[in-house]
């Protein structure tokens, strides 16, 4: 079974997510900010990570650039989930190492078809 971190300081997004990606047969774990995040990647590294842009403790751009700086073995697909559509966020989300993007709100549709896209 694929492993999903789903990565945001709303509970109510986590909650939403953690439902589709279940319904996709996904095992889910939650981190409330990008620290908490590459804690749980350190220890584990799940199969692809859900990542907020806007978080407090850590951001989701600073979360990013701190995983692909690690030395985990294995690296996870990144697909940003914000709010933020401008062009210039999405090419820096692209240029900082995430391999997808997806807009809030999402639905489920939409969540498997960026997963199929990054290969999960």
């Amino acid at each position: 079974m694929k492993t999903c971190l789903v990565v945001d300081d709303s509970k109510v997004i986590r909650k939403v997510a953690r439902h589709i990606l279940e319904t996709l047969d996904y095992r889910v774990s939650e981190a409330v900010d990008g620290r908490d995040a590459l804690d749980q990647c350190l220890a584990s590294a799940p199969d692809v990570i859900l990542l907020d842009w806007n978080m407090p403790v850590m951001s989701g751009m600073d979360f990013l650039r701190a995983l692909r700086e690690s030395s985990i073995p294995s690296r996870p697909k990144v697909v940003f989930c914000t709010t933020e559509n401008g062009m210039a966020y999405i090419r820096a989300a692209i240029e900082a190492g995430a391999d997808e993007y997806v807009m809030k709100p999402f639905d489920r549709e939409t969540l498997e078809s960026k997963l199929q896209i990054v290969g999960a």
